[in-house]
């Protein structure tokens, strides 16, 4: 059966939908202020003085600075479905044929922005691959209190800070008297309810790890820029299988836009 209706807003919106419910990135960072082609833009606003007062005010002009990043990360997603007509007029197997890319997208992309790590600020590091912290159970949860205490010695703002562990670590936690027995983890890795040294804690297994030296960040979301979107979604009919073809591209990019505000735990599980 030939491609006649297939219309790739539908596709496209399920694939994004499904990609946001388990997000991590699009959590923890903060969105582009503009998307032009292939490049995302941010703004950053200057420091407004504060003056002495001697009966006259006098008017500071505004500053902002922006960034330029470009969507240079590429992905593509390609399979088959015996008829695209037919899976798109039921929008449930939209879903289905969708979901399982949307999970392998959110997994690529929050691997990349977890790998970031590198751009914290140099007093917001601890521990290093040569000499990483030993994480157990009785010194996990003050480990990162630790990162949040890097994180207001450099005046970052406390709302909308998150810490992001693997679940080893969450384990531990775990059983910490100061943390909830049974933490509940929300799809998007979230754990419901649990703030340590005003972070948001979230999981994550897409955290750096190099040879079991895991790279925990914690950080605000001003810190990291990131934008994406779907380039091209397309239907076709495949040439050698009874099948419909539906492929898609996704650019996306990422940045550490205030490293002050990233900081980073090097550590391993005992």
């Amino acid at each position: 059966m030939a491609v006649t209706t297939f219309i790739p807003q539908v596709w496209e919106a399920k694939l994004l939908t499904n990609f946001h419910k388990a997000s991590i990135a699009d959590v923890i960072t903060t969105p582009p202020t503009e998307i032009k082609g292939n490049k995302i833009i941010f703004n950053r606003v200057g420091a407004v003085a504060v003056k002495d007062y001697a009966g006259s005010v006098s008017f500071d002009d505004l500053s902002t600075s922006s960034a330029e990043l470009d969507m240079d990360q590429k992905k593509y997603f390609a399979f088959k479905v015996k008829d695209v007509d037919k899976a798109q007029a039921a929008g449930d197997l939209v879903d289905s044929h969708t979901s399982e890319a949307a999970a392998t997208l959110q997994e690529t992309v929050d691997k990349f922005v977890l790998g970031l790590y590198a751009g914290a600020h140099v007093d917001n590091v601890i521990g290093t691959d040569a000499a990483p912290i030993a994480l157990d159970k009785l010194n996990v949860y003050d480990k990162i209190v630790d990162l949040g205490t890097k994180l207001n010695k450099k005046k970052v703002p406390k709302a909308g800070r998150y810490v992001i562990i693997n679940s080893d670590a969450l384990g531990l936690l775990s059983k910490d008297d100061r943390f909830t027995r049974q933490p509940v983890v929300l799809e998007n890795g979230v754990v419901e309810g649990q703030v340590i040294n005003g972070m948001q804690v979230v999981v994550s297994e897409e955290v750096a790890n190099t040879s079991g030296k895991f790279k925990f960040i914690a950080l605000h979301k001003s810190a990291v820029g990131y934008g994406k979107q779907i380039d091209e979604t397309e239907a076709m009919r495949l040439e050698g299988d009874f099948a419909d073809g539906v492929r898609g591209l996704m650019v996306y990019g990422a940045e550490v836009l205030r490293p002050e505000a990233l900081a980073v735990l090097t550590a391993t599980i005992a």
